[in-house]
Order: structure tokens, then C-alpha cells, then sequence
């Protein structure tokens, strides 16, 4: 048996975990988009981060890196056991067809694994929705958490995709309205708005101790 795990967000440039083979290529019929509530690693609960998901688009595809791990069963379970606390907040596990670059007509590995959160705003409580794209910067511009601020997790993410040579127009949009944000007076940032609470009407509470607090 063997284990495939698709990287999209900071599994990119952090897998974090012990694998044999990393193929560049695309998964179809789904979009990056910033629409999920991070509180251990770059947000509190009060001021929860926005870090990726994948949410379906019949139209779109995600460039990403496929990692295998064979070895064994106790080394597919380890990686396992450290994805599942590491993605803890990415509640529900998908099986993809994984395309390699340059090969668009049939699938270079199926039954690939994905972490993904379901984009129900009443459902998961992780989900924060979309919002205007200021609204967004701000709130990435300003939150931060125990493992450093939201705002480098989106440029680290910009920089990978640009180092696999497959840039996201969505992310570097989102990351230079970020730069502009960061460009104004401290007072201008934060100002006297709430912290979005209209995009996030959630009660969000710290993660079980033990949680992977990684790279994201």
C-alpha cells in the first residue's frame, strides 16, 4: 500500500513529514481560496487568521505537489498520525485524481489524498467565508499568532507558487492589497473597526493540546 497527500497550502514549501517522491503537477474542479479560520498557528480565536482551503470550481484547476510515502504501513501511519493533528482544522478527507505537469488527459496518480474544510459557514466553524478583498488584507495584515503572522503564511505561499512556477493570480491580488495595507500608518491599519466579526460569525475555541503547531 501506498499513501499519496496532495499539498496545497504550506505543505508546499513544509511538508513536515517523511516521504519517498514529490511530483509537481494540478488537481481539477477545484480553487485555492483564503477562507479559513487559522487560531493556533498565525491567529487566536479572537483574531482568528485566514489561511487556504479548497473549494470546488468545475472550471478551475490547483497546481500543488503530490508527496508519496512508502515504507510500510507504520511509516504511512506515522505520516498519517502527524497530518491529522498538523490539518486538525481541515475537517474532512478527499480522494482526488492528481494530474502531472504536462499531462492534462489522464490522471498521473488516483485516489490521491486531500485535506480540505467544508465551506459551510453554519456547519464548520472554521469556515470564514469570503469577504471584500480590503477586508481580507486587513484582516491578514494584522492577525498573528504562536507561530508568527498571518501575513507571512500568505507570502511564503505567494513565494512557493512562484518557485513551482505556477503563480496563483488570486493569491498575489490578495498579497500586494496585504502590502498596501502594511504600507499606511499603524493608527490606519488597526483603526477602530471590529476585527471582522460580520465575515466570521463564529465562536472559535483553542485547539486540543497536543495540536502540531507547524510552518502555517
Amino acid at each position: 500500500m501506498v499513501l499519496w497527500v496532495f499539498g496545497y497550502g504550506s505543505l508546499i514549501w513544509n511538508p513536515g513529514f517523511d516521504f519517498d517522491e514529490k511530483i509537481l503537477g494540478f488537481v481539477k474542479g477545484y480553487k485555492r481560496t483564503f477562507n479559513l479560520a487559522c487560531i493556533d498557528h498565525r491567529g487566536t480565536p479572537e483574531h482568528p487568521a485566514r489561511t487556504c482551503t479548497l473549494e470546488s470550481d468545475e472550471e478551475a484547476i490547483c497546481w500543488g505537489i503530490a508527496y508519496c510515502v512508502k515504507g510500510g504501513l507504520k511509516k504511512e501511519q506515522e505520516a498519517m498520525k502527524y497530518l491529522e493533528r498538523r490539518e486538525c482544522e481541515y475537517d474532512q478527507k478527499i480522494s482526488v485524481d492528481f494530474y502531472e505537469e504536462g499531462d492534462s488527459s489522464k490522471p498521473a496518480v488516483t485516489g490521491v489524498l486531500v485535506f480540505v474544510s467544508p465551506p459551510d459557514p453554519i456547519g464548520n466553524k472554521y469556515y470564514l467565508g469570503p469577504a471584500p478583498l480590503e477586508d481580507m488584507a486587513r484582516q491578514i495584515a494584522t492577525a498573528n499568532g504562536p507561530n508568527g503572522n498571518n501575513r507571512d503564511y500568505l507570502f511564503s505561499m505567494e513565494k512557493a507558487l512562484s518557485n513551482i512556477c505556477h503563480e496563483d493570480d488570486s493569491i498575489i491580488e490578495l498579497a500586494n492589497e496585504v502590502r498596501k495595507v502594511l504600507s499606511r500608518p499603524k493608527e490606519k491599519i488597526t483603526g477602530s473597526d471590529s476585527p471582522l466579526k460580520s465575515h466570521a460569525l463564529v465562536h472559535l475555541s483553542a485547539l486540543p493540546e497536543g495540536t502540531v503547531v507547524d510552518s502555517r
